[in-house]
């Protein structure tokens, strides 16, 4: 079975050990940079979109550095409050405040010949700050509401979705505690600067998906596999993985064309990001497009409520033991479904202003702001169409 990986095996076995997957020359870099700072010391900064793996990057350097037998403690900054964020770091004494029944051992502690990943450190209080620093500088800090030093031998590995430059711009992060977490700074790059290995990751989180659920599942066409890599993906590896468990949840395990794709995706054909209608198009057509666009997506909208209203009413989906030959089917062909169904243009305006208006319980007035009309508008087409609702 293949395991996708980029072809120099002294990156193969990183993306083995910590998950890092890709053949673009993005994350041959990405993966070159881990394996150089890696052996050192030094403090390093990952910086990049929420979602494009991070803290895989860190695991990796921790694994690959000469502390991996020792633990990598992780800090999400982000979500700690702000009046215990110092506690958590470097612990506490008994009755430093209400609540300390006894001494505890922070974050920096816990850490001691290993590493530790300050998660989102953007976010982190200036006063924190200014005790993260004398860490970084000395090796010692104190525990609130301590007498005397605690040393650590820790690395330090921080990240951060926020443009630092920017925040020390604002006052928000301090200058010299910017400079001394920069040493070696490696960015994460986002997932549609590595589109090549879209492929690659689907198929890998579609394998590791059915496996722990024990589903038989179709595979993606190819031409499934095309759309994917094509799309924006702004909420990156994180969003892509969603994305394929929604899939193959929703669709039972079904083989997966292009059309499902971009049913879920809500894409229609090709276009400039920059726009909201495709190029070379009069302004009658470009509008026509748009209000189908509208239409069709709360077409895909209604029918996946429908969808999941039915089942419930059914049986859930056969499972069936994971297969390892599984992974190798995702690119076979299959022959799709015949789709015998024609709608013209008309018949599929009557349809979704009437699912709208299902949809709304007859109010002309939500439908017609969810459809992107105008109340008068709307108004004619559902006496063109003989349709009825009520007033809101």
């Amino acid at each position: 079975m293949s395991t996708d990986l980029a072809p120099n095996s002294r990156w193969q076995e990183v993306q083995q050990q910590v998950g890092i997957l890709g053949r673009s020359e993005a994350i041959r870099r990405l993966l070159e940079t881990i394996e150089q700072v890696a052996q050192t010391d030094i403090s390093v900064l990952i910086t990049g979109e929420s979602g494009t793996g991070k803290e895989l990057v860190a695991r990796a350097i921790h694994a690959r550095s000469r502390r991996r037998l020792n633990p990598l403690i992780t800090v999400n900054c982000g979500a700690i409050p702000e009046g215990i964020i110092e506690s958590e770091l470097f612990g506490h004494e008994k009755g430093s405040f209400t609540g300390a029944i006894g001494p505890r051992k922070g974050y920096f502690e816990l850490a001691d010949k290993g590493s530790i990943f300050l998660d989102e450190i953007g976010e982190l209080p200036l006063t924190t700050q200014v005790k993260l620093l004398r860490v970084l500088e000395s090796r010692e800090f104190m525990r609130v509401g301590g007498v005397t030093s605690v040393q650590t031998d820790v690395r330090f590995i921080a990240a951060t979705n926020k443009q630092l430059e920017e925040e020390v711009r604002r006052g928000n992060f301090r200058e010299d505690l910017f400079y001394r977490l920069n040493a070696v700074h490696i960015r994460v790059p986002a997932l549609r600067e590595r589109s090549e290995d879209i492929p690659i990751l689907v198929r890998k989180f579609a394998q590791e998906f059915v496996r722990e659920n024990h589903i038989d599942f179709g595979g993606f066409s190819e031409s499934a596999l095309a759309a994917m890599a094509h799309a924006r993906w702004p909420g990156n590896i994180r969003e892509l993985r969603n994305v394929v468990e929604k899939i193959i949840v929703l669709e039972r395990g079904a083989y997966v064309e292009e059309a499902t794709i971009r049913r879920y995706l809500n894409i229609s054909h090709p276009m400039d990001p920059a726009l909201p209608v495709p190029l070379k198009r009069g302004r009658e057509e470009s509008e026509r497009d748009l209000l189908l666009r509208v239409l069709l997506e709360i077409k895909s909208e209604i029918a996946q409520l429908r969808e999941l209203l039915l089942r419930r009413q059914a049986a859930p989906y056969p499972l069936a033991p994971w297969r390892e030959d599984l992974a190798e089917e995702y690119l076979e062909p299959a022959q799709p479904p015949a789709d015998g169904e024609h709608s013209s243009v008309a018949e599929m305006e009557r349809e979704l202003i009437q699912n709208a208006l299902l949809k709304f319980g007859g109010s002309k007035r939500r439908a017609a702001r969810a459809l992107g009309l105008s109340e008068r508008t709307l108004y004619r087409k559902i006496e063109k169409y003989g349709l009825k609702g009520t007033h809101e």
